[in-house]
């Protein structure tokens, strides 16, 4: 069988962290719906323009913007033995939209990262990020040595704009009223393992990587 691995949870939860190290352990490429907008908004494509200007007043790109970038990346040679999605899907629209894509051959493993709303506002707002080399640190829990300097390679942190408190509480509101009932989608079908997102990355990445492997030798089993 061929998988698709979804990593689901809210803004900030660890997401792109631990889907890079799980894609490259497995051997899955990692799709990530954020790569996929900078691709096609660097190239300045029809599809890139349009979900620039919702991206820019803060709200969801329209699913059918969203499915045509993912399905003309997944439509590559590299992913016909599976993938990883970070991202995507975001709405019920969405995940739907992909199940029917998909064979019968294929199979589905969703992963979902629970981490309150108040450790996320605190990862956020403590953010910084390197204008040099894009090193990410944090004013808790990964401060630098130096104060506004990148222990990486010395350049300059800053904070986004969308880093800030009452920002990420909106994107988090938003998160949870168009995002959230994918949890129910998947989970009515048997389909989702939750995990604690709020602990270490090595911590969360080791269930993650132990759900994953159980599901590999299930699938090894069936073959």
């Amino acid at each position: 069988m061929t998988s698709v691995v979804i990593i689901l949870g809210p803004p900030g939860a660890g997401k792109g962290t631990q889907a890079v190290r799980l894609a490259a352990e497995f051997g899955l490429p990692h799709i990530s719906t954020g790569d996929l907008f900078r691709e096609n908004l660097s190239n300045e494509t029809e599809l890139g323009e349009l979900a620039k200007t919702y991206m820019e007043a803060g709200k969801l790109v329209p699913d059918e913007v969203v499915i045509d970038m993912l399905f003309g990346r997944v439509a590559q040679d590299d992913c016909t033995g599976g993938y990883l999605l970070d991202g995507f899907p975001r709405t019920v629209a969405q995940a739907e939209a992909l199940s029917d894509r998909l064979s019968e051959e294929w199979t589905t493993r969703t992963m979902q990262l629970d981490v309150p709303d108040e450790v996320l506002v605190d990862r956020a707002s403590g953010r910084l990020l390197c204008k040099g080399c894009g090193n990410i640190h944090h004013e808790q829990f990964k401060a630098p040595a130096k104060e506004g300097v990148c222990d990486a390679c010395e350049g300059e942190l800053y904070k986004r704009a969308d880093d800030a408190a009452e920002t990420v509480k909106e994107r988090l509101e938003v998160y949870h009223s168009e995002t959230k009932p994918l949890i129910q989608y998947y989970g009515e079908r048997g389909m989702l393992d939750v995990v604690d997102g709020s602990r270490t990355p090595d911590e969360v990445y080791t269930d993650l990587r132990a759900l994953l492997t159980t599901s590999k030798a299930s699938e090894q089993e069936v073959t």
